[in-house]
Order: structure tokens, then sequence, then C-alpha cells
């Protein structure tokens, strides 16, 4: 498609917030070795997203301006790159873009084979595209915290803080395959949704039980997906069976420390920091799991490409029930 343009929306700089976002007229991404051209369908905004744009990981991301952000997507194969054998025009895929080169939020895209999967026609497009970051994150954590998904999981029990978000709203679902049990903790309003995915025992937050995180039926935990910040080491040991994990999603400097500290006094109870190492055969299970109807990706909200800084906008505030979604 050389030559040819399209609608994309980018940000010149660091900061702005929703504000910052530009429509622009850009050319079409052409692919290289190894990568294919699709026509993008929707796109999945993540928190990691506009951090990226705040200067949360400046100077690595993003490595120039201007910078058309996000990274999920599903959309369909246009064309095929030197090398490229596993797909051809007119795929239906799901993939996670390079964080480095990003280019989500516009009608083209760039995607490596190496994180790009199949998309069968019982999976949408929004579907789909929720997946990658939000998903293999739930799902990397939980194998952290030991869950397996093979049916060799000894019983075990397990707290997800922000149950509600795009993370913690795949984490219960996951668990409860894994065949966990499970306690959450989410606003009030969203009680009935988080124990509709699977939940065992829900926490209102902002109650006295749970600002403690104390489990109703006196279970302790032996993991703990931590989907949200301001919770204390303090507020987790007690609750936490002997050698019971807490696997921080989000991890500031300062658990980092803690990890390492805990590590080298070999405590049992520990922290321990999760940053997602995208793996193509996780893609592909989460997609089946999806197919089959054993998973499902909530959809908080959806939004034309036109429109996509009220989505941004919506991310930023941080009350989202499942995923947001941009569509082209």
């Amino acid at each position: 498609m050389a030559g040819k343009t399209m609608r994309a929306v980018l940000y010149e700089g660091y900061g702005g917030g929703a504000a910052a976002l530009k429509h622009v007229e850009i050319p079409v991404p052409s692919p290289k070795k190894n990568e294919v051209l699709l026509k993008v369908e929707a796109a999945s905004i993540n928190p990691v997203d506009w951090k990226i744009q705040s200067g949360m990981l400046r100077p690595i991301l993003p490595p120039k301006f201007p910078f058309v952000p996000v990274t999920d997507v599903a959309g369909e194969v246009i064309e095929v790159g030197p090398g490229v054998q596993d797909f051809k025009a007119g795929d239906k895929v799901v993939s996670m873009l390079n964080s480095l080169k990003g280019g989500g939020l516009a009608e083209y895209a760039v995607a490596s084979v190496g994180l790009t999967v199949d998309r069968p026609p019982e999976v949408s497009a929004a579907e789909g595209a929720g997946l990658p970051i939000a998903a293999g994150t739930a799902l990397q954590a939980l194998k952290a915290g030991g869950a397996t998904f093979d049916d060799t999981n000894k019983p075990s029990n397990v707290l997800i803080t922000a149950a509600s978000g795009g993370v913690g709203s795949y984490a219960v679902q996951l668990a409860k395959l894994a065949g966990l049990h499970v306690t959450a903790t989410c606003g009030a309003r969203n009680i009935d949704f988080v124990k509709s995915l699977g939940a065992d025992e829900v926490l209102d937050y902002k109650t006295p039980e749970g600002k403690i995180l104390k489990s109703p039926s006196g279970k302790k935990y032996d993991s703990v997906v931590h989907c949200t910040v301001g919770i204390d080491w303090s507020t987790f040991e007690p609750n936490l069976s002997a050698s019971g994990k807490v696997i921080d999603i989000t991890p500031s400097p300062g658990t980092m420390v803690s990890s390492f500290v805990k590590k080298l006094m070999w405590a049992k109870k520990r922290v321990v920091p999760l940053l997602l190492i995208p793996k193509k055969e996780e893609f592909k299970f989460l997609v089946d799991m999806v197919k089959d109807g054993r998973l499902k990706t909530v959809v908080d909200s959806k939004y034309p490409l036109s429109k996509a800084e009220e989505a941004w906008a919506k991310s930023m505030e941080g009350h989202a029930t499942g995923k947001i979604i941009v569509e082209m």
C-alpha cells in the first residue's frame, strides 16, 4: 500500500493527557521481514498507554516523537512481509504490537508474527483486542502465584484486588478456571458484577473489612494478584498463608527493593513484582478460551477512532469496568 495514507491518533511530547492527542493523516506503514500489515478493526487502551505518555518510562518509551500509542489490536491481514508463512491476506488475527513502535490507534498497523495469533469467527474484534496485555498479565500473575491450567492444582486461595478492572476481570475468570477459591475486591457498585465472573467472596474496598483485606470466611491467601496501588505490605502480610505471595502487576521502585530484600532474607511470605513478558502461546491459549466460551472480555465502552481522546480520558479516570475499546 505504498503511497497511501491513513487516519491515526498521536501525541508529540510527554504529558497533556487526552487533550494532547492529535488526529492526523500519515503514511500507511509497510511490513518488513516476519511482519504483517493489519487493517485494524479494534484496539484496546491499557493504563500503560497513558502512563507512557505521562513520561513514566522516559527515556525508553516512547523512543521518539511523534508517537502513535496502543499495542493491543485485532484486525485483518492485508499484506505480509518477507519470510511470513503462517499468515496470508484475509486472515483475522489478534496481535500485540511492538511497544517501541506502538501504532494501534490507526487504521493500519504493522505487527510481528511472533506476537500475532489467528482469531476465529467466534471471537469478535473487540473481544480479541482486549486480551494481550490485560489477560496476558492476569494469566502470568496467576502462574507466578502457583496456579496451573492442567488440572494439577492443589486447593488454593487467591485474593484479586481491583477485580472489576481490565486485568482483574480476566484474573477472576482465569482463577476459577484453574480451580482456585477467589476472594476479590472492588467498589460497591461492582460487587454483583464481580460475583457474576465467578468470585467466591467479594469485598467492598471502602468498608472496614475491605480495607484490611480480610477474607469473609477467614481464609488465608496463598497468592494475591494485586491490580491496584496504595496498599501497604503490612495490610497484606497478616492475611497471607505461611508461604503466601503478593504478585504486584504495577510494582513501584519500593516494591522492587522490598522484593529483593525478602529474597535475601529467604522470607516465605513475599512480594513478587510482575512485568508482562508477552508469549504467543499464551495469547493463543487465551483466544481459544474466548472461542470456547470459557473466558469473556468484559467491554466497559466502545469509541470510534474519531473520539479516541474520550476513550483515553475514560481510561485515565481509572474506574472502567472491564476494557475500553476503540473501533476503526
